[in-house]
Parts: structure tokens; sequence; C-alpha cells
């Protein structure tokens, strides 16, 4: 279907579409991912159906209107879901993906108020591997949420305009909990550069965790929290009582011709309280590297390498090598094939508060395997 009768559908789906101004637009979007995956778990070899590989599943509605003097009225809601099963995504919330309203004006930059992606998200991530492959070249276990696996709810988001490639972002969220404004507040900020072929952004993220309100640990991660889970595995299940969550991140990218070559560093801390059932911080050092190939219009290849280091409460080291391949059917359907292997050592903590051997666990597919792990998926995007 062409724009213009996706922005009819939108507009009449709304409500508006006879009230709607010239300037005014209301468009539909989404993405579906699916493929035949197999990896190698804890529990024996498995295939099996898997779903947003390189991108996860969502349909949108966003839309702006011009309010005059280079502003804008904008909103965006985006429901993610799982295309195999039809459930929603991100703990069954209606837009759980995004929802935000703002302004938007040429020479101040946007304001938005909503459920948003945090900065280091919007700046950092375009400059990984996971921009272009997803979660099997993600960091392991996502620790440092490489692979968006949070958003950020109740927050208000600052983007400024591009000032000859550079911009900046920050971000505040508020937890909601009447009485405890101190507890579950998140906050970010970054800023990049981009200019030709160069790319470099860096920045820096702090969710909270709330107090349980009858005393005695935390049993999790609060939902009251502003922030969601990033637990996505064995690797930092034993920190999901922590008091806080800190993470450090900068990225370069530069192209060369049809290659394009890119590196990140993190550094995430998982800090303790005398709520949490683990008794000093834990830090995860990650470092990712990747090199894409255009081989053709239609067709790019890449290859990327993980080295991850925890410290502090225990002691693990996550290696971890991805490869990917993707054609181009046209400019919104492509074919893909991934995969990776990862391997685990030292200890790592278990949720009850015991160690063990550190289980290997790709990006943030949540798949537990032994000291080593690899995963293969072949699959289909369909963008519209």
């Amino acid at each position: 279907m062409k724009k213009s009768a996706l922005s009819a559908i939108s507009l009449a789906l709304l409500g508006i579409a006879g009230g709607a101004r010239a300037q005014s637009s209301v468009t539909l979007y989404g993405t579906i991912d699916a493929g035949v995956g197999y990896v190698k778990t804890s529990d024996g070899s498995r295939w099996g159906f898997i779903d947003g590989t390189l991108s996860g599943d969502r349909w949108g509605l966003k839309g702006s209107e011009d309010l005059g003097g280079g502003i804008k009225a904008i909103f965006d809601l985006e429901n993610g879901f799982d295309v195999g099963t039809g459930q929603l995504g991100q703990g069954g919330r209606e837009f759980g993906r995004q929802a935000f309203v703002g302004l938007s004006g040429d020479s101040w930059g946007t304001l938005t108020l909503g459920r948003q992606y945090d900065p280091l998200v919007d700046m950092v991530q375009p400059l990984t591997a996971d921009n272009y492959f997803g979660s099997i070249f993600a960091t392991p276990g996502d620790v440092d949420n490489y692979d968006n696996s949070l958003r950020v709810s109740n927050a208000v988001k600052y983007v400024s305009p591009n000032y000859a490639g550079l911009q900046f972002e920050g971000l505040y969220a508020f937890s909601g909990l009447a009485g405890r404004t101190g507890q579950g507040y998140t906050y970010s900020g970054a800023v990049t550069y981009n200019n030709g072929p160069l790319g470099i952004a860096a920045g820096y993220f702090l969710a909270t965790n709330p107090s349980p309100t009858a005393g005695g640990f935390r049993d999790g991660w609060d939902p009251t929290s502003s922030s969601d889970a990033i637990f996505d595995g064995a690797i930092n299940s034993g920190y999901v009582t922590a008091k806080s969550l800190g993470i450090a991140r900068a990225g370069i990218q530069y192209a060369l011709g049809p290659v394009t070559l890119g590196g990140s560093y993190s550094n995430a801390q998982y800090k303790n309280d005398g709520d949490s059932t683990f008794t000093s911080t834990e830090k995860y050092n990650v470092g990712n590297a990747f090199v894409n190939y255009q081989a053709t219009p239609a067709v790019l290849f890449a290859v990327g390498y993980s080295y991850e280091k925890a410290s502090g409460n225990t002691s693990a080291t996550y290696n971890q090598a991805s490869v990917g391949a993707d054609y181009s059917l046209s400019k919104r359907t492509d074919l893909y094939a991934v995969g990776a292997y990862q391997h685990a050592s030292g200890t790592q903590l278990n949720p009850d508060g015991t160690t063990s051997a550190a289980q290997s666990s790709i990006g943030s597919y949540g798949f537990n395997g032994t000291a080593s792990q690899e995963m293969f998926i072949l699959g289909m995007r369909h963008k519209f």
C-alpha cells in the first residue's frame, strides 16, 4: 500500500480524518520478523520457531501536526508482539515499545513525554552491530542493554537540534510511587557526532529499584520502577534484586567504501544495598567490535566479536563470535542467516544466592547453555 493510503487508513482509525488539516499526518508502520533456529541449551539441542531476530515485531501509529512558526506536535504509539503466537510483548502492554507525545521545534529541539527509549539506545546503539543484525551480535546476556531490552516509562526526554553533526539528549523518568519520589527513578544522557563516514557517541544511564514496602529482601526488579528489567538469562539473573543499574557506553563507527568498521565499550554496574540478596557490586566490562561488508546493494555480510569480563561479587569471562548475512529482496523485504558461538568460564551468581560454573547465554534470547553455546537462525523480515 502507498504511504498516502496508509495515512488515510490511520486517520480513519483515529476518527479524525474529517477534521485533519493538510499539514497534519498520521502513518501506520510496522515490522514482522520470523524464522527457524537452532540453539544448544543446558537441556540439549533445540530446533524451533523464533521471531524478532533482526528487529522486534511491532506495529505503530505516529504522526505530527504543524503548529506554525517551525513547531510541530508529535506522537508515537508502538505495540510489540510475538508473531509466532500473536501475544503482546513487553509484559502484555498495549503499546509497550513506545508511547509518547511532545513538541518539536526547528531551532530548539524536541521535548517528549511518555514511555520511551533512553539516550544510549537512541545515540550509541545505531553505531553497533546490533543496529544491523540484532541480538545475535549483542553483549552476552545483554547485561549493558546493547540489544535494547528495556524501555523507560513516565519519562521526559529532550533531544537537541543537530549542530553540524553534533547532537545531545537527556532523559528523566519518575517512579510514580506516592511519597517515594527518591526511589524507582531513571535518568540518562548521551551525546553523538556524525560527520561523513565517522560516527561517535557516548552516554550514561542509571535506573533505580525501589525498596520493598514490607521490609526484608527484594524479590526481583520492582515493576513500579520507571525502567524495565534487563535480566534475560543466567548471566545476570543473580542481580535482579540490585538497588540500581548503571551503564556507561561509548561507540564508534567508520565507513570505508563498502566496508564499515565499528567498536564499542561499556561498563555496567549492578549495585547492592541492605535489601539486595547479594553482598557487593557486580561489574561487567564489555568490548564489542564488528566489520560489515556491503558486497552488492542487496547483499550485506558481517562478523562480530564480544568480550565480557565480570568482577566484584563473582568472576566470569564470556567470549562470543557472531556472523551474519542479509539479502534484500526489495526495500521492505529481506532474507537473513545469522549465527553465533559463545564460551563462558569462571563462576557466576544464581538467583538463590549460590554460585556455580558460568553458563553461556547468547545475546538477549535468554537461552541458558553450558560452558559453551551455539545458535543459528534463518529468517525473513518485512517492513511496512
